[in-house]
């Protein structure tokens, strides 16, 4: 009596395969699109540099933008997860050495892979279908940064919204800095921009502080 067909071709199943597949046309996308830029990224070029049929595809994606979307959410999660982790452990007994996790922790994970940055701050911008992902991942930097802050100073009952300015504020301006470190225009090492940006966050967070403070104290 002949065996009865399993599934598996090679040892793998066919959803296993498909995952590989979906595996492979991800990272095919990454490494375009963080390094050859949103407009070299098509189907066909994803599908010629992962040396899939076009109809592995659409095995995976309705389309481009979905492939891209997947992609970037990928790429912002583990950014906001490691941030949110080094949030989560730094330590209390120092203003400067909490800050100093946190940033260092955001600004070396962004640039050990430089496609990680230019994914999540540039190339997102030449993208319909990403640009609202960018604004929600940078949100959702800013809002950790600020939670960090307001735990770390003890202020977590504070309404003033001053903290969420300031945190918009900085994650903006970091952004911008990682983008013209990467292209070359600040002649400054990494640990330099780390220990630079950690000032300017400590004194952006105490004057947000006093600001706060000096405002409850105006109230009747």
């Amino acid at each position: 009596m002949p065996a009865a067909p399993t599934g598996r071709y090679r040892g793998s199943s066919a959803a296993e395969r498909a995952a590989e597949r979906r595996a492979t046309l991800m990272e095919t996308a990454l490494e375009l699109l963080g390094t050859q830029g949103w407009s070299a990224t098509t189907v066909r070029s994803v599908c010629a540099h992962a040396k899939l049929n076009p109809r592995y595809f659409y095995e995976s994606f309705r389309d481009l933008d979905a492939l891209l979307i997947a992609v970037f959410d990928q790429v912002a999660e583990e950014t906001t997860r490691r941030l949110l982790a080094a949030a989560n452990t730094a330590p209390r007994d120092g203003t400067y050495a909490a800050a100093h996790l946190a940033i260092g922790t955001l600004v070396r994970h962004v640039t050990d892979d430089p496609r990680v940055a230019r994914v999540l701050f540039v190339e997102a911008l030449g993208s319909e279908a990403l640009a609202r992902r960018r604004l929600d991942a940078m949100h959702a930097m800013w809002q950790i940064l600020s939670s960090f802050g307001r735990t770390f100073y003890g202020r977590e009952d504070d309404a003033d919204p001053i903290g969420d300015v300031a945190a918009a504020l900085l994650v903006g301006g970091i952004t911008e800095l990682l983008i013209a470190w990467l292209d070359g225009r600040l002649a400054l090492t990494r640990e330099q921009l780390i220990n630079d940006v950690t000032e300017l966050f400590v004194v952006t967070s105490e004057g947000a502080i006093a600001i706060a403070e000096r405002r409850a104290h105006r109230e009747p």
